[in-house]
């Protein structure tokens, strides 16, 4: 994991005897230069990276080559919304969980894909439009 860098992991859950599966993880102290903040991770794991200030922390979230989906926790749901408008990713959440619905367009920007699913939008991703030119 990443204890080389300064995080120390904490893995929660029992140990499955078969099959391929990932525990639940915690990283706290996560550094933005370890490779769980820089690869598209689908599991259980949660790293944790402190930021100076807001705008920091959007720096920080910004900073990944991905951007599939990104939450914001607060009270403050205003501040929320402004940070959510700064943050490059194809979905943003406020004090709720990055999942997809079939009312909202879902899909990343960036390494975490092109164009959308789900919804209206989505629906216009799997029809072929066809163009004719005439010239006279």
């Amino acid at each position: 994991m990443q204890k080389k860098k300064g995080a120390e992991p904490h893995v929660y859950g029992e140990e499955y005897e078969k099959g391929y599966f990932f525990r639940p993880t915690l990283v706290p102290a996560a550094s933005t230069d370890m490779k769980v903040l820089n690869m598209e991770v689908f599991g259980p794991i949660a790293p944790v990276v402190m930021a100076k200030d807001e705008n920091d922390a959007v720096k920080i979230a910004n900073s990944t080559e991905f951007g599939l989906g990104a939450e914001i926790w607060s009270a403050d749901l205003k501040r929320a919304e402004r940070l959510a408008k700064r943050i490059r990713s194809g979905f943003v959440t406020i004090n709720g969980r990055v999942k997809s619905d079939p009312r909202l367009p879902f899909g990343g920007t960036k390494k975490s894909g092109i164009g959308r699913e789900l919804s209206y939008y989505g629906l216009k991703e799997f029809v072929n439009i066809k163009t004719i030119v005439v010239n006279k």
